[in-house]
This record gives structure tokens, C-alpha cells and sequence, in this order.
């Protein structure tokens, strides 16, 4: 092949190769970055995961460096756990579990408290766990050297019938399960927030919280679809049942069935 002939295929060759890749360039089309999941802009009940990391982190706290830390919380929730007050919850013998998830969530933001969100932004997780395994040790029943003061409220025979029947059966007309089912026969299961020596004054504050969906920190929204569907005579039997220490005997009052 002639020297100019093979210089000729080779420029053609070069002009070839180069339109093509600006071709390329101009009409395969530039692919957009990856759109972020829907679910990251919807709002969540909770931060918290029940992982095995999770549940071995919230069980691995000192009781002593917590009953240290607890001093904090004594004027509101009393010593030793019980408040003198109604609308404060007691916390002895709450469940790791349940206290340790309402500290995460205050802390992140997503149970609202004027009071409580402060007090929790400034614990790290291992203050709630040492906090949890102090008060999970407390007794929740008194011995002769018991000072602590429980608020006992009082409750009507008609109104501890309506709450039995609900915490033994709940009503499937209404679509409303047992409270037993999550809370324990007694009001005291592992996982779940204790009723079994609550305040009557703060169940009813926070049943109406999920009944209006100011508290919305329940993970799959039992707690808002069940109070939403009690009403306000339901939510006032059940706080005075558990309040009155009925919930914490088996069959605390004879349910009242209906016809």
C-alpha cells in the first residue's frame, strides 16, 4: 500500500473514533442520581431497634452508678420511685426494656415533653441503661420499712367492671384487643411499660395523648389505634382500675358482660 494511502486510512480512522465518542457523549443520556426513599422524609415513632446489640447494651447496666445518677430524678419521681404526685409515673420496677425505649425517645425527640425532653438530651445511652437497671431493681411492693407513697385512687364498682371486662377481653366490637395481651394479666410483663403500680392521673393523661395523637411514639401505632377507639368513660375505668392497684391482682374485679 502506497505511503500517502495508509496515512489517509489512518486520518479517516482518527476522525472516525473521535466522532463516535462525541456521539456518545451527546446522545446517550447523562443517568440521574438515585432518588432518596420515600420513608426518609416520613416522620417515625421511634429511633429505637430492638436488635440484639440493642437489648444486651440496655441489660448491661450498673444499678450502682444509676441509683447515683437517680438522684436527679427523686424530686419528681419521689424516692426510691413513687411520686407523690398523680401525674408524675412512678418508676420502680419498670421494665428495662420499656423505661429504656421512653429515654431514647424523649432524648431523640420523639416523645414531647417540656420537662422531660431537657432532662434526657443531656444523658448518653449509657446513663439510660444505668438508669434502667436501678430502677428496674426497686421493689414495687412495700415492706415494713417502706416509706415510699403511692397516690391511690379511688374507683366505683361500675367503673372497675367496665375496665376488668376490657382488660380481660377487650372489645372486639370495636376492634379493641385486651389490654392483657401486651400488658400481662397483672399489668406487668417484660417489654411492655408497667400499669401494675402506675398513677391513675398519668394512665388517663396518656391514653388521651394517643387518643389525640399528641404522643405518637407507639412503634406500628397500637397504642393510638386502641385509645382512639376507647372512649372517655373507657380511659378514665382503666386508669383508676390500674391506678387503684386493681390491675395488679388476677381478676381484680368481676368483668361486666355484655348482652
Amino acid at each position: 500500500m502506497p505511503r500517502d494511502s495508509a496515512v489517509t486510512w489512518l486520518v479517516v480512522a482518527v476522525v472516525v473514533t473521535v466522532l463516535a465518542m462525541i456521539a456518545f457523549v451527546v446522545f446517550v443520556p447523562t443517568p440521574t442520581p438515585e432518588a432518596a426513599p420515600a420513608s426518609a422524609n416520613v416522620a417515625t415513632p421511634s429511633n429505637v431497634a430492638w436488635t440484639e446489640e440493642t437489648i444486651a447494651e440496655v441489660n448491661g447496666g450498673d444499678t450502682v452508678r444509676g441509683m447515683v445518677l437517680a438522684r436527679r430524678c427523686e424530686k419528681c419521681h419521689g424516692e426510691e420511685g413513687f411520686s407523690d404526685s398523680g401525674e408524675i409515673p412512678n418508676l420502680a420496677s419498670m421494665d428495662k426494656l420499656a423505661f429504656w425505649k421512653q429515654l431514647e425517645d424523649y432524648r431523640a425527640g420523639k416523645r414531647k415533653s417540656a420537662l422531660m425532653q431537657p432532662q434526657a438530651a443531656v444523658l448518653t445511652r449509657r446513663d439510660e441503661a444505668d438508669l434502667t437497671a436501678y430502677y428496674a431493681l426497686l421493689p414495687a411492693i412495700p415492706d415494713p420499712q417502706d416509706t415510699r407513697v403511692k397516690a391511690v385512687a379511688a374507683i366505683d364498682p361500675q367503673a372497675a367492671a367496665t375496665a376488668a371486662r376490657l382488660v380481660a377481653l377487650g372489645d372486639g366490637t370495636r376492634g379493641i384487643p385486651p389490654c392483657q395481651g401486651c400488658h400481662g394479666p397483672v399489668g406487668n410483663v417484660r417489654g411492655a411499660p408497667s400499669l401494675a403500680t402506675q398513677n391513675a392521673d398519668y394512665i388517663l393523661a396518656q391514653l388521651e395523648a394517643f387518643a389525640d395523637g399528641s404522643r405518637a411514639n407507639d412503634i406500628n401505632l397500637p397504642m393510638r389505634t386502641i385509645a382512639a377507639q376507647l372512649n372517655q368513660e373507657d380511659r378514665k375505668a382503666l386508669a383508676q382500675y390500674y391506678g387503684s392497684g386493681l390491675g395488679a391482682l388476677p381478676g381484680g374485679a368481676s368483668p361486666v358482660w355484655k348482652k
